[in-house]
């Protein structure tokens, strides 16, 4: 049975409030970064996070919590496809002020329940496990060394 989840978490030197305005940007960990800069997300809508490496991946706001939690729904093992039950991850960001900086934690689920191979579930969950640590560290390189 393939794993269900992926966590990890950092510490930002970063204000919440400009971690937040990242995270809220939907699709920025797939997305290349101009296609997605100045985009909010807004609960229940959905865009296309364009990737010239891997693809376009439609992602949906699944909800919001200002300043603290927002979670996305897409499909990484589906390039193209709308996310659907069977077709996508769960991604949850929540933020914790400690002191002056951001607490991230991210959390990607549902990784069991997609459709396909057991090979594509694997597949996914390795290829989105390497990738959380680079897309952690940009974001967080991203806070620290620009101005809102």
């Amino acid at each position: 049975m393939t794993e269900d989840r992926i966590e990890r978490e950092t510490l930002i030197a970063a204000s919440l409030e400009r971690v937040w305005s990242l995270v809220t940007e939907p699709g920025f960990w797939v997305a290349d970064e101009a296609t997605v800069s100045g985009l909010v997300a807004r609960e229940g809508e959905s865009t296309v996070a364009k990737n010239a490496e891997y693809g376009d991946f439609p992602v949906r706001v699944e909800k919001i919590e200002p300043p603290t939690y927002v979670a996305y729904r897409w499909a990484s093992a589906f390039p193209g496809e709308r996310p659907r039950e069977d077709n996508s991850t769960l991604v949850e960001f929540t933020l914790t002020s400690e002191g002056d900086k951001t607490r991230l934690r991210v959390v990607e689920s549902g990784f069991a329940a997609l459709a396909g191979s057991e090979e594509l579930r694997g597949r996914a969950l390795k290829d989105n496990t390497d990738g959380w640590p680079q897309v952690i560290d940009a974001l967080k390189t991203r806070a620290e060394h620009s101005s809102v």
